[in-house]
């Protein structure tokens, strides 16, 4: 009896694993299709013509992390620094808390007066500039209805100046600095990055 409780617990956390890893993968395929699709990619021309695909880690549950939300109201909006010269007005939403390798880390999360139905978390790390894009990455989450989120760093992204300089993008903050490696989401797009 003891032996079938452990295999049935064994396959059943197998099948949540590949449900994950499935739901990540389908992402990425959505993305590869976009990035593809002339209408719809960021990348110049001669870049979309040989596109293979952009660089991940490897799928990992352990970067899907379940974090405290503190909402922050009564911010006021302000212009967020951006690699060009545009400023995007945003105001600060509230603060994610969560623990990874022993450390207590924040990350402080935005909403866009343009794009309010989700939040807007830029973020750096200790792989960025080496294994990461130098400009940090992004995570975009559904605005919870409580005091939980949910933090999925294989969703972590490059934002689209890394793949053509026409692009103006948000620089994270200096309080979005974890000092930590995100082993996770996106890496470079090439050496050679805009």
């Amino acid at each position: 009896m003891g032996g079938t409780l452990v295999l049935s617990f064994l396959l059943l956390c197998g099948c949540v694993d590949s449900a994950y890893v499935k739901k990540i993968r389908n992402h990425r395929r959505t993305v590869y299709a976009e990035f593809f699709n002339p209408d719809t990619s960021p990348l110049k021309e001669k870049d979309r013509k040989n596109f293979s695909g952009l660089n991940y880690y490897e799928i990992t549950d352990k970067l899907f992390i379940a974090a405290h939300f503190k909402r922050t109201p009564g911010e006021k909006p302000f212009e967020m620094v951006t690699s060009g010269e545009k400023r995007p007005v945003y105001v600060k939403y509230g603060e994610i808390n969560f623990e990874l390798e022993g450390k207590k880390l924040t990350l402080h999360s935005f909403q866009n007066q343009k794009n309010s139905d989700y939040l807007f978390v830029p973020f750096t790390d200790l792989t960025t500039g080496d294994e990461t894009y130098g400009g940090g990455r992004f995570l975009e989450l559904a605005i919870p209805e409580d005091d939980k989120i949910e933090l999925d760093f294989n969703l972590a992204f490059n934002p689209y100046c890394v793949y053509n300089d026409g692009y103006s993008c948000p620089i994270p903050p200096p309080e979005n600095f974890l000092d930590v490696k995100i082993l996770a989401g996106e890496k470079k797009f090439s050496d050679d990055e805009h």
